[in-house]
């Protein structure tokens, strides 16, 4: 590099200073050095995302309590595109599967590398588990408060 590089790149840096930032620009180049992960599900192989769709994480908080098809299907899109809900189902996926693709790819996306599918399949049983306890505890709750209120005694 010579000084003349190091001129032209210190003028680069100082005309976004100035008040151009290009963000398209700047994304495409940092997207483009990005490792992506890659799977294969059902003979079609996936490419997932740089990075977690900002759409996927409304639409994730959105339909976590519905049971409407189109909001998942929806949500899927965002990372694998195209219409994979009904391919999956066609092909005979279930509840338990798809939310080991999930946590795969949504630990994948943010570090290529990182959670294998045994792991995966290991954090949905937790997961699932902790669901399963929740209701047991609260059941709990209730039957300790209708003794306290029986008796009068506060905790």
């Amino acid at each position: 590099m010579t000084d003349l590089d190091v001129v032209d790149q210190d003028d680069e840096q100082l005309d976004q200073a100035a008040g151009h930032a290009d963000f398209d620009a700047f994304f495409a180049e940092e997207s483009a050095t990005r490792p992506r992960e890659q799977l294969t599900l059902y003979g079609t192989t996936y490419t997932l995302p740089e990075s977690l769709p900002l759409l996927f994480t409304l639409q994730m908080e959105r339909v976590q309590d519905s049971s409407d098809p189109g909001d998942v299907r929806k949500m899927l899109a965002t990372l694998y595109g195209g219409d994979v809900l009904d391919t999956w189902a066609e092909n005979g996926m279930t509840d338990r599967q798809l939310g080991v693709v999930l946590i795969y790819s949504a630990g994948n996306i943010r570090t290529p590398g990182s959670v294998t599918m045994q792991r995966a399949a290991e954090l949905y049983a937790e997961q699932e588990a902790g669901k399963a306890a929740a209701p047991a505890n609260r059941a709990a709750r209730r039957a300790k408060t209708k003794k306290q209120k029986r008796s009068g005694a506060r905790s």
